[in-house]
């Protein structure tokens, strides 16, 4: 039987404590040296994975949800 771990790309977390942290996707993506697009991406598949809306997005700038 796999582990969580197994199925659950750890590494995504990072790019979201980054955006946590930044409450901006390029600003985590410039500390992560990857594209803005890239961090988006990620997000998005934790938010698909996890079946809850993680971030709210507002034009360049992000509010987390209560999910988050």
């Amino acid at each position: 039987m796999k582990t969580i771990a197994e199925h659950f790309p750890l590494d995504y977390l990072l790019f979201f404590e980054a955006v946590a942290r930044h409450k901006n996707f390029t600003r985590a993506a410039e500390e992560l040296n990857v594209s803005q697009a890239a961090v988006s991406k990620r997000v998005k598949f934790l938010e698909s994975w996890m079946g809850v809306e993680l971030v709210t997005r507002h034009g360049r700038a992000i509010t987390l949800t209560k999910g988050a």
